[in-house]
This record gives C-alpha cells, sequence and structure tokens, in this order.
C-alpha cells in the first residue's frame, strides 16, 4: 500500500543547512521504504490511490537520535503508570538491580516515551540482554554512543534539530521520520514559500513518529 504523508514543511536534511525545504512537501510511503518526495500536489496527482496522511501545519523530517541509551535505558527507571510516580525517568533507578524483568519493562516504558519525541534512533553501549531485546523489538535503530552520558528523553531539550536528526529523508531510503508543529510564524512563511532549512527550523511539540512506514506514535 502506498502513503502519502503531506506536511506544511518537509526538511530533508536538517543537518544541512544548505538543502533546500518542501513547503506544502510529501513523503510517499511503499513498504517501509520511502518511494519519493517532493511537492504535494506533484505526488498526489500522479498516485491518485494513495492513502493521504495530511498533518496539517507541521514540519516532516528525519527522526531523532537519542545520544543518551545508555544512561536512560540501564541506568534511570522508567516508571509504570500504575505506580503513580509521574513519567519521569529516575535518575539511578536500576543502579544494582539484577532483575532483568524489572529492568526489561522499564526499558519498554522508557523507549516508547522517546516516540513521543520523534526518537527513531538510539545510542548504547546495551550491556543488559533485557535492554537489548527491547531496544531490538522497539523497531528504534541501535547505535553506539557512550556510557557516560546523561540526558533527557528529548534530544530537541538540549540539541538543536541539525545535530539531533538521525541521517535524512532520501528515495528509496528507511521510512523514518517525524512530525513535529510549526509554530504560527513558520507555518504562514512555508505557506508562502518562504521556508527555511536547517537551523532556522524551531520545531515544537512531536506530532507523529513512523518507523519502517508504520505510524508507532500519534499525539492524542
Amino acid at each position: 500500500m502506498l502513503t502519502l504523508h503531506r506536511a506544511a514543511l518537509v526538511l530533508p536534511d536538517p543537518a544541512d543547512p544548505t538543502a533546500p525545504p518542501l513547503a506544502d512537501g510529501a513523503v510517499l510511503v511503499r513498504d517501509g521504504r520511502i518511494a519519493a518526495l517532493g511537492p504535494y500536489r506533484a505526488l498526489a496527482a500522479a498516485h491518485p490511490g494513495a492513502r493521504l496522511r495530511d498533518w496539517g501545519d507541521a514540519l516532516l523530517t528525519a527522526g531523532l537520535r537519542n545520544p543518551y541509551g545508555h544512561w536512560l535505558l540501564e541506568c534511570a527507571y522508567h516508571p509504570d503508570p500504575r505506580e503513580g510516580v509521574g513519567d519521569e525517568p529516575v535518575p539511578g533507578g536500576l543502579a544494582g538491580t539484577t532483575d532483568e524483568a524489572r529492568c526489561g519493562a522499564s526499558a519498554r516504558r522508557g523507549l516508547q516515551r522517546m516516540l513521543g519525541f520523534g526518537v527513531t534512533a538510539v545510542a548504547g553501549p546495551f550491556e543488559r540482554a533485557s535492554v537489548r531485546t527491547a531496544v531490538a523489538r522497539s523497531g528504534l535503530a541501535a547505535l553506539p554512543g557512550s556510557a557516560g552520558d546523561e540526558g533527557p528523553l528529548d534530544p530537541l531539550a538540549v540539541l538543536p534539530l541539525g545535530a539531533a536528526a538521525h541521517g535524512r529523508l532520501t528515495g528509496d531510503g528507511p521510512a523514518d521520520f517525524a512530525v513535529f508543529a510549526l509554530t504560527a510564524g513558520q507555518g504562514a512563511a512555508a505557506a508562502g514559500g518562504e521556508a527555511a532549512g536547517g537551523e532556522a527550523v524551531r520545531p515544537g511539540g512531536c506530532l507523529a513518529t513512523v518507523l519502517a512506514g508504520r505510524l508507532v506514535y500519534r499525539r492524542r
């Protein structure tokens, strides 16, 4: 099945400030891969049978890389909502524990919460078997990293978009991307064809995350 994701602004390569953004752009997805990207009207006309996901006044770009995966998934504890202590990671909450079931459950919750920030890749190292399994099953790309780094679930809390992005959107590349809210000014600029690329874009909250063409997170 073909799915066409439309957004007011498509930014194929946020790490390259010279890469041209697409105002009123779209990404066409087939079987977990990007089949094409370009102006929405042209792609819609060429593929009239494609299912449409219209994200409206939003930014569609490469998903994010969280460089703090080791600390977040093997050191911090992600509470179960039924525990009634909130959903923020508890620093050192897994220190010294040998309960692999508890570690795996915490990691699964942490990974799910990362999806809510547009994360599509996470850096290790992952030394616990239960955490490695959770990462592998999540669909997020596992990357090398540093065991000593501490940081938040949301990479954009500490990094600009260009530094936080994982890869770029290309034809026949993996359909891993995220959709973010745009400010009113940015949305108007995109609608008028005045969209800026790279670090000129300041994304708002994550609206959706797509992994291998599957919608794995959508803000309610």
